[in-house]
């Protein structure tokens, strides 16, 4: 995936309110606000005075003109934009870097199922076997080096959606949990239990169920992001 506009760089003042980032622009060291699509604590990654990246916007009814893209933290390059994942990880699927998931026929996102929800991803082939593939960007690296966890905060919504990917199996269809590792100084993937343990719950219990999980790291840059590496499985 290459990014639409050339990024800005700026060095982070601040993110705050969740979804808001004061940024210093490094061409003309203009202060603005940068709207940040992340629901998550982006734990470790708000330092003041990181190098961060972003996409510029021009949208007059737009109320930020900047996106928070990128950033880079101890020499690691980190795709905090959570509106992307999906993209990325269909880019993926077409170009068969999942093989077990390749394939496929159709491709939708954005599928309504279960409870109320909407898969990310919905694969569908000739003889309408269904695979409902769940995507999460994966941006914590705790300790140890190279391991990336999911999540770096409490989200009763990712455990609801484990537990309807089970539903699905238990319906004969299969499913699928893709983890994106949008940092490129990771090579395998673990559950933060820890900070999560109804997410742990749940993730043991579709796993038992039959849901399959796979992980995929990327490659990163101020220029794209490519999804091409398989990610090892710390479970």
């Amino acid at each position: 995936m290459k990014f639409d506009v050339p990024l800005v760089s700026g060095r982070l003042i601040k993110r705050y309110k969740r979804f808001m980032a004061d940024v210093t622009l490094d061409a003309c060291e203009e202060v603005v606000t940068a709207h940040c699509a992340n629901s998550g604590s982006m734990m470790g990654l708000t330092r003041e005075g990181i190098r961060v990246w972003l996409t510029p916007s021009d949208n007059p009814k737009r109320k930020l003109k900047y996106s928070w893209e990128l950033l880079e933290i101890d020499g690691a390059m980190v795709g905090i934009n959570t509106s992307r994942p999906n993209g990325l990880v269909e880019e993926a699927l077409r170009d068969g870097r999942i093989p077990e998931l390749a394939g496929f026929d159709n491709l939708r996102r954005e599928v309504k199922y279960g409870k109320n929800s909407r898969i990310d991803i919905l694969l569908e082939d000739r003889d309408l076997q269904k695979t409902y593939v769940e995507v999460k960007n994966v941006t914590l690296a705790r300790g140890d080096m190279g391991l990336a966890e999911f999540p770096d905060a409490v989200t009763a919504r990712g455990a609801k959606h484990l537990s309807e990917l089970a539903d699905m199996v238990r319906e004969g269809h299969q499913a699928a949990m893709v983890f994106l590792v949008q940092r490129n100084d990771c090579d395998a993937v673990a559950i933060a239990r820890d900070i999560d343990k109804a997410y742990g719950a749940a993730f043991d219990a579709a796993l038992e169920a039959g849901v399959q999980v796979y992980a995929l790291g990327c490659e990163i840059s101020s220029e794209e992001i490519i999804p091409n590496r398989p990610i090892k499985l710390a479970f």
